[in-house]
């Protein structure tokens, strides 16, 4: 696992759960309003030594709750379940934050029992998805990673970052519609913070009354919640 950084303490990260956050590094996407641009290209950041990181959730045991496994896209990480089992082992629960692309990893991690919370990110329409997230995709992954999370029985969350100049309110619909059977889906608002592509800096988010009008609209398919 080449882990990039952790977040020691977060509340809302996990829900219900007193969490810190560990962000891999590296993605198969390049999102131009990514916020996480330090993990998906820049590899100058040292790396966390995974003993200094399994000490730390040692002292923490007991305390913390939660492990959230984010980045970065943590599937591409081919030690990730033995990783998880080793932090399992300290008695925490796990939450997965993924992209959805590798499905494989995922039915093996929830085959295994490792996983205790996923949250999916959704970026786009299926038929936008490789102009939204600059990268070639198969839809049909997607399409699986859906379906294996929302029948897992595994507590979950389907997600999208709302972006001005990407996302149209007919593009949110069509989302909320492909996802319908999940348990709850979160409309993010867009933060212009470091961004892969700079330009994306200068884009001003939705109004908060905008993403209440989406949720509300959504809310026709699937629980809709804001998160800002």
């Amino acid at each position: 696992m080449i882990i990039k950084g952790i977040q020691k303490l977060t509340l809302i990260d996990y829900p219900g759960k007193i969490a810190c956050t560990l962000f891999t590094f590296g993605c198969n996407f390049r999102c131009p309003f990514c916020f996480n641009s330090s993990l998906v290209v820049d590899d100058s950041t040292p790396a966390v030594r995974e003993e200094e990181m399994m000490k730390f959730l040692h002292e923490r045991s007991g305390w913390l709750e939660g492990v959230c496994v984010s980045g970065g896209e943590p599937t591409l990480h081919g030690d990730l379940p033995e990783f998880i089992e080793r932090v399992r082992g300290l008695g925490y629960r796990v939450k997965l934050d993924t992209n959805g692309t590798s499905p494989k990893m995922l039915e093996k991690l929830l085959n295994e029992d490792l996983l205790d919370y996923v949250a999916v990110d959704v970026k786009a329409p299926l038929q936008k998805y490789s102009e939204v997230v600059r990268a070639e995709v198969n839809v049909e992954d997607l399409r699986r990673t859906l379906e294996l999370v929302i029948g897992s029985g595994v507590e979950h969350e389907v997600r999208t970052t709302v972006v001005p100049t990407i996302h149209s309110k007919q593009d949110i619909v069509a989302i909320a519609r492909e996802v319908g059977a999940a348990k709850v889906y979160f409309l993010q608002q867009f933060r212009p913070i470091k961004t892969l592509d700079l330009r994306f800096m200068d884009v001003k988010p939705y109004p908060i009354d905008y993403l209440i009008e989406l949720r509300d609209l959504c809310s026709r398919y699937v629980p809709t919640r804001v998160r800002v």
